[in-house]
């Protein structure tokens, strides 16, 4: 659980950065999205080499 603690002369659009800075750096968002659905995991598997592929053209 993310706590953000809201100083007394803080305002709160800079808690609130703090919040979303704290969310995007856990990646809490991209988990939820990943499991919303479940992947098979050859589908996973496929996913990583394809990616793995597209990162070694890129870098050849």
């Amino acid at each position: 659980m993310l706590i953000v603690e809201v100083k007394d002369s803080e305002q709160l659009s800079n808690a609130l950065k703090r919040l979303r800075r704290k969310v995007r750096d856990t990646k809490l968002i991209q988990e939820l999205r990943r499991r919303k659905h479940f992947t098979k995991p050859s589908i996973t598997r496929r996913a990583e080499m394809l990616k793995a592929a597209y990162i070694e053209k890129k870098n050849a």
